[in-house]
């Protein structure tokens, strides 16, 4: 049953990814280029999106964030020129290995980081973007409601090894796109949760164990399109990996922290 209105022709939308740059967010971003989609690709460095997109009819927008007003200045500066997004892509996030039991104990500091990345700075992004969206919904019949997509990861599902702030920050981010589904769809803003499994991308080539189901960004890109297409509002994969994920999220605690305790073992 789909929860959200599918969105199957991207062609003329204004689409908005944030953490455009590399990795899943860059597949997604020259995907949609090629649908049609008019692209608005923002990253933290200049240099890293010119790369990732020569193509001079996408527009680029510098943009940290984690700063509390980045998000809004960023919609203000592209509501005067005319392009402000009816679609809203968040990839962006942190992620490192951090296990509770490191050497030294954990690096509280970073977790912190961890979590104003991947959560915190999100409900300053999310008040920004429905200043600007909800003086303009419900909109006209024929134009397709906002879109708010987040990425999550199937590690919100459960507590994982050494993802003591990443878990935490994606589970979090999931209660976060319930809570706004409920409350915005009834004035026209879908939004939908995309929890991928293991992607290759520059984060997880720093874990030092080995990823089950891993695919690219591009495969990654190719299955949240999907999902969306079907007006999802939880878009998953990829499944062989994200619904055994699901399913351990199911059990008792008592018994996944057992299952668990003897996984790491």
């Amino acid at each position: 049953m789909s929860l959200n209105h599918p969105i199957t022709d991207w062609k003329g939308r204004t689409v908005w990814v944030l953490g455009a740059s590399t990795g899943i967010g860059a597949a997604l971003g020259r995907a949609l280029d090629e649908k049609g989609a008019h692209l608005i690709a923002s990253g933290r460095h200049l240099n890293t999106l010119e790369s990732a997109f020569p193509n001079p009819r996408v527009k680029k927008v510098v943009l940290d964030i984690t700063d509390p007003q980045g998000v809004a200045r960023a919609l203000d500066g592209l509501t005067r020129d005319g392009c402000l997004p009816d679609c809203v892509i968040w990839v962006a996030g942190d992620y490192s290995p951090q296990p509770i039991t490191a050497p030294r104990g954990f690096d509280p500091v970073r977790a912190r980081q961890v979590l104003e990345t991947n959560l915190v700075c999100i409900y300053d992004g999310l008040a920004a973007i429905l200043s600007h969206w909800l003086p303009l919904s419900p909109r006209a019949p024929a134009a397709p409601p906002f879109h708010i997509c987040l990425f999550s990861s199937v590690a919100g599902y459960r507590g994982l090894p050494k993802a003591l702030a990443y878990s935490a920050s994606k589970a979090g981010l999931n209660a976060l796109a319930e809570t706004a589904h409920v409350e915005l769809k009834p004035l026209g803003v879908d939004v939908s949760i995309v929890c991928p499994g293991f992607v290759k991308t520059r984060l997880t080539d720093g874990n030092d164990f080995e990823m089950p189901a891993l695919i690219t960004a591009e495969q990654a890109a190719r299955f949240t399109f999907k999902g969306l297409a079907r007006g999802e509002f939880e878009v998953h994969y990829p499944k062989r990996f994200s619904l055994f994920m699901k399913l351990l999220g199911l059990l008792p605690a008592a018994i996944y922290l057992r299952l668990i305790a003897k996984v790491r073992a």
